[in-house]
């Protein structure tokens, strides 16, 4: 089993879940997040005072699956979020050891 992890952009949340529900992908988690990579510092003014903002807006995207669906999911991440700029993400793939289904106690793939 695998954990994946994607950093998109905050406006492909919606296309992403969508592809993701089409490849019956059961179960996620979503947090708004603030980082960056690439992305330079942009200067900014408020009330007369500069400022740079180095962090920006995303959506960390966290996802359990079986280890033949990787590739799969990987793509879909990658046709949806990608536009070829920088600020697309980034997407992370680690191996899980062990999942519990808290409310029935079940373990392994049988608690996906």
């Amino acid at each position: 089993m695998k954990k994946i992890e994607a950093i998109v952009r905050p406006s492909k949340v919606e296309e992403l879940k969508e592809a993701l529900a089409k490849l019956e992908v059961r179960g996620m988690t979503i947090f708004d997040v603030m980082g960056r990579g690439l992305q330079r510092g942009e200067k900014q003014y408020y009330r007369g005072k500069e400022h740079t903002v180095d962090l920006f807006p995303k959506v960390k995207v966290e996802l359990v699956c079986r280890d033949h669906w990787v590739e799969r999911i990987i793509e879909v991440i990658l046709k949806v979020c990608a536009t070829g700029e920088i600020g697309d993400g980034k997407i992370f793939v680690y191996p899980l050891e062990e999942i519990v289904r808290i409310r029935t106690g079940e373990r392994g793939e049988a608690a996906l």
